[in-house]
């Protein structure tokens, strides 16, 4: 018997709600293939299921929300029965629904409420007023999970919901991850004379963007300097399966998600339009897939044509290094001594000194410049 358990998308999750079932019981379902759909913060989500048998049972129903982990469904192994199964399974635990604590008698009046140090931190965090708050503990006293209830915003109301859940990313980032920044000013003269020249005989829709471009550089750069790639888990860096980039793509209700592009240094650069279109496409109509969320090891940030002209990252926990680049812009530069007017673009990192320091930051910047200088080399 295989347990399939709701998967995490992503360092600000720690919860969804099942929307949908793609298949049931009896089904036959391949390695890869969508199951599910569930509800995040940010985005109604495809879930793949990645292990191959015939669906047993499905152990959570439509509109419950479950805690990441929690089993959603079995499957029967090969040569494995139903009958077999049976025989052999424990009776399944309700699945469990996140329901708003039941308040105990609170604290006489006149007196300030119990506040557990945990709930007090976790609210001084979110900027709420723990005396606010109605305690679930013993002799009303406000507990973390009163904290956390208090936090969530009202029913249909994704883009708070988004927003809190980027704030909950960020603050853990600010706090755990001892971030150093550097910047590096690019000369992008030649990657954009290059583009103009690749882009001259095909139609709008195949065009490359200066984008791709980017990502491409970032990517290749990645492959000399790995402790940029990569997460911080259990006290200790684990280097990145391959080179995945996370791309934030602002979402028009507001709010952003940060969805992977994978094996970005190994495809050309029309494979990667292609996919980079795709993804923002899908990421701005919610459809995105659990496949492209949660095992990127650098996320990159693009700023684009109506952006300032730098960025200054937080890095998206787990992750321990975020690349920037702001708006590319005309602006007086030096060229073999002469002064001149060049397309300029401002790269930028944001790195986690528990892994990597500013000198290996330093020359990592320094070949995405050579990269992006060298357009022929992407």
């Amino acid at each position: 018997m295989i347990e399939f358990s709701l998967p995490s998308l992503g360092a600000d999750m720690d919860e969804g709600t099942l929307l949908e079932w793609k298949v049931r019981p009896g089904d036959t379902v391949e390695r890869g293939q969508v199951v599910a759909v569930v509800d995040t913060a940010k985005a109604a989500v495809d879930v793949e299921c990645w292990q191959a048998g015939e669906v047993f049972e499905l152990l959570v129903e439509p509109g419950v929300k479950v805690p990441v982990g929690t089993p959603l469904a079995t499957l029967l192994e090969a040569g494995e029965t139903a009958a077999s199964a049976r025989k052999r399974r424990r009776p399944a635990a309700p699945a469990r629904v996140a329901e708003p604590p039941r308040p105990m008698p609170g604290p006489p009046p006149g007196t300030r409420p119990r506040v557990s140090p945990a709930a007090r931190l976790r609210a001084a965090e979110l900027g709420i007023d723990v005396e606010r708050i109605p305690g679930s503990g013993p002799q009303g006293a406000v507990t973390l999970r009163d904290v956390e209830a208090a936090r969530q915003p009202a029913a249909g109301d994704r883009n708070a919901a988004m927003r809190q859940a980027i704030a909950s990313a960020m603050s853990r980032s600010k706090r755990e991850i001892p971030h150093y920044y550097l910047m590096e000013c690019v000369d992008l003269g030649p990657l954009l004379g290059w583009l103009q020249a690749f882009n001259a005989a095909l139609p709008p829709e195949q065009r490359l963007l200066p984008a791709v471009a980017l990502l491409k550089a970032v990517a290749l750069a990645l492959r000399g300097y790995p402790q940029l790639n990569g997460c911080w888990r259990d006290g200790a860096f684990q280097p990145a399966s391959g080179i995945h980039l996370g791309v934030a793509i602002a979402l028009r209700q507001g709010g952003l998600v940060a969805p992977t592009l994978h094996d970005v240094a190994d495809k050309d650069l029309p494979t990667l339009m292609g996919e980079f279109a795709d993804l923002v496409q899908r990421a701005r109509a919610g459809s995105l897939r659990s496949s492209e969320l949660g095992d990127a090891g650098l996320t990159v940030t693009l700023l684009g044509d109506q952006g300032a002209e730098s960025v200054f990252g937080v890095i998206y926990p787990p992750q321990v290094a975020l690349v920037g680049f702001g708006r590319i812009a005309e602006r007086p530069w030096v060229d073999d001594g002469e002064l001149c007017v060049r397309p300029l673009v401002n790269a930028t990192l944001a790195a986690d000194h528990r892994v990597s320091d500013g000198h290996y930051g330093g020359r990592f910047l320094a070949e995405v410049r050579r990269l992006l200088q060298r357009p022929g080399d992407l």
